[in-house]
């Protein structure tokens, strides 16, 4: 995962709450005739290319790059504010 600011291009409101989605292989041996499992290896981790994200306010999933490039398009705007306690 890149360092960089996420900004959802679905929604258009979320840029803090993501989730990173990563697959998994895990094969095993079934019985030919019963169908039951014989055997299970450990699972094994599929390395990508690019992270896919998710937004966990619309449901949107794309690959990572859709995600900053929507930021980098439309950049948060740092807000100057003055504590008066």
């Amino acid at each position: 995962m890149q360092e960089k600011p996420y900004f959802c291009p679905n929604c258009r409101s979320n840029r803090v709450k993501f989730s990173m989605i990563s697959s998994f292989s895990q094969p095993f041996l079934k019985d030919a005739l019963s169908g039951t499992v014989q055997e299970v290896a450990e699972p094994q981790r599929i390395e990508e290319t690019e992270p896919t994200i998710q937004c966990m306010v619309c449901s949107f999933t794309g690959n990572e790059m859709r995600f900053v490039k929507q930021a980098e398009r439309e950049p948060r705007a740092a807000t100057p504010t003055n504590s008066t306690y």
